[in-house]
């Protein structure tokens, strides 16, 4: 097959109005699966949580869980859509090595919260509303394994692995309806909107939301249409996008492909597509199919879905804070600039910060210790801020022991590298490693005195007048506790010494 004709972003821009889509996927953290028992752990060994209803074995019946359709009600309420009253689940058919049924139990004319808004923010400060169509219930499949070939996918592999742990899981859909007026800035409100609602999703605390272990999964629909024409042209869906970068380079990618498509006098496929990350590219996946292809009807094994108004409304009293408005009230709590709340956002540090000021400590200081030495140690291990193991009340305790002149800085940070590497809270650590500044006064004016005596001739400047030479006796006594003094007494005492 030829390599696609390219078309220059901003000449794509020029001659079609694009038209956005975009179906996000988010797997719930439930304990158990959707309509059976099985554990949902991330990571266990392949095909040890199944069980004859995950599997689709012949008899086994399922049964909805509740948590689940709770979670489902919170992410259709922060994002202001109506609860439907009545509701069933309905049987998606098709064939898929790894959907042992042949078919998903998922919502279809029926969904739990349809017609609702997300208000996104983009980076120059204005926001861009993305209208949602529907956010339904459905079960996840399970995940297959090429082995062999250079690709990791099917073609040119030896041989395919099924792991059904993953069958089962729950799943919310979030489908937006078409997002007009976007023009140039179509990639980047593609990534504004599945960033925000990561970010929302997130603060409900229903979901992991790691677009790198696939919990969030975003398909981006996009189609064409010559400038001002109106008409809505064959749209293409790139599936199974797993991070915000590649949602705004998906986007962008497309748009310059179809536009060479168009411009050559060519129809655009109705097709899926999937995204390569080391290139920046889609590549054809299969004819998109239809709603009739799928011959949805009734899921006979479930009872339809009625959440009262009552436990809707008790629900909606839970939600939380909206991520962008928590971030407002922070940065004029904390007075910071733009650029400053943006870098302690994109660093991850923002709700590390914030918990770490509710556990007790002063902003500026739990903002230095994030955004300097920790971050420091992340890059070291090559994980994020929020994946090293310290908490923020951890940090917050660290802090306290500076501020009460139990530690200093040098031993705070010794005290940090405990904790990171498993040695337990900064008390025991301080206790394990004896940390803990020296406060007893007698041995700071021995260590003193004996830092005098070693070096009469700067001795001899402090007493002159030259009160700057201090610097050196610190630097030694400092040595000679192994930096367990308080650097600031120390000064104190040897002025005193030399007068």
């Amino acid at each position: 097959m030829s390599a696609p004709t390219l078309v220059d972003y901003d000449e794509a821009v020029e001659r079609f109005d694009p038209m956005l889509g975009i179906e996000v996927h988010v797997e719930l953290n439930t304990l158990t699966k959707m309509f059976c028992g099985c554990p949902t752990a991330f990571g266990a060994e392949p095909n040890t949580q199944v069980c004859p209803t995950c599997l689709g074995l012949p008899g086994s019946l399922p049964v909805v869980n509740r948590t689940a359709v709770e979670s489902a009600i919170r992410i259709g309420l922060a994002l202001n859509c109506d609860i439907a009253p009545w509701g069933r689940f309905a049987r998606k058919n098709y064939f898929y090595p790894d959907m042992p049924k042949n078919f998903q139990t998922s919502q279809y004319d029926e969904p739990i919260a349809v017609n609702g808004y997300l208000d996104v923010p983009l980076d120059d400060g204005t926001t861009f509303r993305v209208e949602i169509e529907r956010a339904h219930m459905e079960e996840d499949t399970g995940k297959s394994l090429h082995v062999g070939g250079a690709t990791g996918r099917i073609h040119g592999a030896e041989y395919s692995l099924l792991d059904y742990n993953r069958a089962g899981v729950p799943l919310i859909e979030i489908v937006t309806k078409m997002i007009p007026g976007t023009r140039e800035r179509a990639p980047e409100v593609a990534r504004a909107y599945v960033t925000a609602l990561r970010d929302l999703v997130r603060s409900l605390g229903v979901s992991d939301v790691r677009m790198d272990q696939g919990s969030m999964r975003a398909d981006v629909n996009l189609s064409l249409s010559p400038r001002g024409s109106g008409v809505l042209g064959t749209r293409s869906e790139t599936k199974n996008v797993n991070s915000l970068r590649s949602v705004e380079r998906a986007v962008r990618y497309e748009m310059t492909r179809q536009a060479g498509v168009l411009l050559a006098g060519d129809a655009v496929v109705q097709e899926t597509r999937h995204f390569e990350e080391a290139t920046g590219t889609t590549r054809p996946g299969r004819r998109k199919e239809t709603a009739e292809d799928y011959r949805y009807f009734p899921e006979p094994d479930l009872v339809p879905i009625a959440p009262p108004a009552e436990w809707v409304e008790e629900l909606r009293a839970t939600l939380p804070e909206l991520p962008w408005e928590r971030r407002r009230r922070i940065q004029e709590e904390w007075a910071l600039s733009d650029a400053e709340l943006r870098d302690l956002v994109n660093a991850g540090a923002l709700e590390l910060i914030e918990a770490t000021v509710a556990a007790g400590a002063p902003a500026g200081e739990a903002r230095s210790w994030w955004v300097a030495y920790l971050a420091q140690q992340a890059n070291a291990r090559g994980v994020e801020l929020a994946g090293l193991p310290i908490t923020p009340v951890q940090v917050a305790r660290v802090i306290e022991l500076v501020a009460s002149g139990e530690l200093n800085n040098k031993l705070a940070r010794q005290v940090v590298d405990g904790v990171l590497a498993g040695e337990g809270d900064p008390d025991a650590v301080v206790a394990a490693r004896g940390l803990a500044v020296v406060s007893d006064e007698g041995e700071l004016v021995a260590a003193v005195d004996a830092a005098l005596a070693a070096q009469p001739d700067v001795a001899d400047k402090i007493r002159g007048g030259k009160v700057a030479a201090a610097g050196a006796i610190v630097g030694a006594v400092m040595r000679s506790t192994g930096g367990k003094a308080d650097a600031k007494r120390v000064r104190e005492l040897i002025i005193e010494r030399c007068t």
